[in-house]
């Protein structure tokens, strides 16, 4: 398991994004004036040795077609005079020396052509040489040819000097990357400047900052900054509000045990202790679902929405599982407790533990306000995947159908004890996922109720099925 990524410095990160790319530009450079450098020496030479060599051509005379080369002993001298370089020279025809030093090699490597010749490196007495070589023909007469062979100290040493000039480039760098040193540090200080002072103030408090004297490119992060404070404030009071309501809700019931417990040490009788452990348990009960739907509203937080389990769940199970667990309280009131669902099954991409709570709370909300003998049906629809909770209640006035899904509050027709709550949580899991939940009058005249959850994308394949939640 690969452990976390550690943090880079935006000053070594920007200072590596703008040395690299300068001293790549550099280095191209410097390479390419090298060889450029060498290939101009190596051509200017080569013209100055081609030249020599046509002088030398040019004495060549012929008689008889025999090659004569009257070259002057001060000619001679002034041709091969050179304060670095050791010269010499050849004329042959054929096989035939006519005049100057033999060994002068007639072929060799790296070949440059021109009109009457060509230059070419050799060796020549174990040092290496560049050679000219030119070639005269005569009519009637076996061609001749002309060699001259230098060695190259004067090219490394003008090669070296046309480098030499590319050296101030190494100090052009240097200022170059202490001015990108410079640039970066004052670039980066603003932003160690804006977070200690964010820093300062979120320590005193959460509210949004201001972007006054922000660089526009940071003007995004101090948006995102003040989304999350916005967020971290929204959790905060979600939080305080929580523990008002749970302080809120629980407050009566544990009144209601204290004094039932005194009432059970004062009883006359077993009957009367009887009596009172009755409503003991009757409000142990209520307690429990209570502290139940303040869990489940703890519970539902938006923020936690990524790390919640959404799978393909089959709504009809859901409703199957939830209703057999009100099937006692619905038989207890003589309440026709029905499941009608024409398609089996019908999926959506949901926490199956939240739409469960969802349903068990609608069913809670039904059989609390629907009288003796009366019906509450469970519809399960396809399209688009929709649970329906209707009863023969007392409805809920049209006046009253927004309201009611508001935390701690209920209707004018509701019956009995209860904590306002129960709406409250079906809305916020609508909400979580995407669901769209509406109150309206049922066919008997009470309440129904619809969770419209959104159309999955696929038809699940069958390894989603085999991750299909038949319930809670």
């Amino acid at each position: 398991m690969a452990g976390p990524r550690r943090a880079r410095w935006l000053t070594a990160d920007l200072l590596l994004r703008l040395m690299l790319p300068l001293l790549v530009i550099v280095a191209v450079t410097a390479a390419f004036g090298t060889y450029t450098a060498h290939r101009l020496v190596a051509r200017v030479y080569d013209g100055w040795l081609l030249d020599a060599a046509r002088s030398v051509a040019v004495q060549v005379r012929f008689d008889h077609g025999m090659a004569l080369l009257e070259l002057p002993p001060v000619a001679e001298s002034i041709l091969l005079f050179d304060d670095h370089d050791r010269t010499d020279f050849s004329v042959f025809q054929g096989s035939r020396r006519v005049a100057g030093r033999p060994g002068v090699p007639l072929a060799g490597d790296h070949e440059s052509q021109a009109a009457d010749g060509s230059v070419y490196d050799a060796s020549l007495d174990g040092a290496p040489v560049r050679v000219a070589r030119v070639t005269v023909a005569h009519e009637g007469a076996e061609a001749v040819t002309v060699r001259v062979a230098e060695t190259g100290m004067k090219r490394e040493r003008s090669a070296r000097e046309l480098v030499a000039v590319l050296w101030p480039m190494l100090a052009l760098v240097a200022a170059a990357a202490l001015s990108i040193l410079l640039a970066v540090r004052r670039t980066v200080q603003p932003l160690h400047r804006i977070a200690s002072s964010w820093n300062a103030r979120s320590l005193v408090s959460l509210q949004a900052i201001g972007d006054d004297g922000v660089p526009r490119e940071l003007l995004p992060f101090t948006a995102a900054l003040n989304d999350l404070l916005a967020r971290m404030r929204s959790l905060l009071a979600r939080e305080r509000q929580f523990a008002a309501t749970a302080a809120h809700q629980l407050r009566t019931p544990l009144a209601g045990l204290q004094l039932g417990l005194a009432r059970v040490a004062r009883a006359a009788d077993v009957a009367e202790a009887r009596e009172v452990a009755s409503e003991l348990s009757q409000l142990t009960e209520r307690t429990g679902r209570i502290v139940q739907q303040l869990l489940a509203l703890g519970n539902i937080d938006r923020e936690d929405r990524g790390d919640m389990a959404f799978v393909a769940c089959d709504l009809v199970a859901v409703a199957e599982d939830i209703g057999a667990g009100h099937a006692d309280r619905a038989l207890a009131k003589n309440i026709d407790l029905e499941l009608a669902a024409l398609v089996r099954p019908v999926t959506a991409t949901v926490v199956p533990e939240l739409v469960a709570e969802a349903l068990a709370n609608l069913l809670d909300n039904a059989l609390r306000h629907t009288p003796a003998a009366g019906r509450i049906v469970v519809e399960v629809l396809a399209r688009p995947p929709t649970i329906r909770v209707s009863d023969s209640g007392p409805g809920v006035p049209e006046d009253e159908r927004e309201a009611v899904f508001e935390r701690f509050v209920r209707g004018r027709s509701a019956i009995g004890e209860g904590s306002g709550l129960g709406l409250a949580i079906v809305s916020e899991i609508a909400r979580l996922h995407g669901a769209a939940v509406s109150l309206t009058d049922s066919p008997w005249g009470g309440a129904s109720v619809s969770l419209v959850f959104p159309d999955p994308v696929a038809t699940p394949t069958p390894a989603a099925r085999s991750r299909t939640a038949p319930g809670r």
